[in-house]
């Protein structure tokens, strides 16, 4: 990935200053457009379903609804590690080929809700070719150390929505 400049480059930090919910993962701060955030629960129990990637946990129920699961630790090839009572389900909406869906993301806590301004966010450093970060919209800049800001429709390609699509209908 390449580390756009000019124009287009300040047109799109001016597009990602808004309100983040932020969240800890093995230590590592991280947000998601507040926007996309419909709840968050508390642990509940995650009923597996066969044949899928490890990092779907499987589905829960959710006032009747049906609600894909991942560990967002597991996606991100982070160790596994145990559900303590911080642990949380961050219910999120996300677009897929079918239009919108709802799935919740487990993350080791939750932190808060940053208000992010422009001047604090700068684009996601370049990793070479080999490694994908298409997912990270840029880093926020806080007092308190870095943020990764995320883009939560890239976190799952287009072939996990299809597969998690396929599981809940």
């Amino acid at each position: 990935m390449t580390v756009k400049s000019g124009p287009d480059q300040t047109e799109n930090i001016c597009e990602k200053e808004g309100k983040y919910l932020t969240f800890s993962l093995a230590g590592e701060e991280y947000g998601i457009g507040i926007l996309q955030v419909k709840e968050i629960i508390g642990m509940m129990p995650i009923t597996t379903v066969p044949r899928t990637p490890d990092f779907v946990k499987g589905v829960i129920n959710l006032r009747g609804k049906v609600i894909p699961v991942i560990d967002l630790r597991l996606r991100f090839s982070i160790e596994e590690s145990r559900y303590t009572e911080r642990t949380c389900i961050i219910v999120v909406e996300i677009s897929g080929t079918h239009g919108d869906m709802v799935i919740g993301i487990v993350v080791d806590s939750v932190s808060e809700v940053l208000n992010i301004k422009k001047e604090q966010i700068e684009p996601s450093p370049s990793f070479g070719t080999s490694l994908d970060s298409e997912y990270i919209l840029g880093m926020a800049k806080l007092d308190n150390g870095v943020k990764i800001l995320l883009d939560i429709n890239k976190v799952l390609g287009a072939d996990d929505i299809s597969m998690l699509e396929k599981k809940t209908r």
